[in-house]
């Protein structure tokens, strides 16, 4: 299904995080991104992760890698927090089903009253509960 511009907002927003990965870390790292050293394994080429929640900070960040000239990789990736999957459901828009479930509830609402109010009709009642005897016999 294609995603609205709320749905893309909600998901670069609360959603995806930016992995950066490099050989050693840089000499400042701007605010709003976390370090996790790597532990060593035979085939690894990269000894730090930088997650960076926000865009922003992690422009800065890979800005300064480029410009050092520092090798590194990057990588966006879904967090795994328990609101995503109410947020991001795969191959869905969450905008979508809140119009369909707001224009479902309107629909119940409304056929609802409209029996009720068919129901209040004294002539409408009677001529169902004759119908009712009729097929009762």
């Amino acid at each position: 299904m294609q995603l609205t511009r709320i749905d893309r907002w909600l998901r670069e927003r609360f959603v995806y995080e930016i992995h950066v990965y490099t050989l050693r870390p840089p000499e400042q790292i701007p605010q709003g991104i976390v370090c996790h050293e790597l532990p060593e394994a035979p085939g690894r080429t990269y000894r730090f992760r930088f997650v960076a929640r926000q865009p922003k900070p992690a422009e800065h960040l890979i800005t300064f890698l480029k410009d050092n000239n520092l090798m590194f990789t990057t990588r966006v990736v879904e967090r795994s927090a328990w609101y995503v999957p109410f947020i991001a459901p795969k191959d869905k828009s969450i905008v979508f089903w809140l119009i369909w479930s707001a224009l479902t509830t309107v629909a119940a609402i409304s056929a609802i009253n409209g029996l009720r109010l068919l129901w209040l009709n004294p002539d409408v009642r009677a001529n169902v509960t004759d119908a009712l005897k009729i097929l009762k016999k």
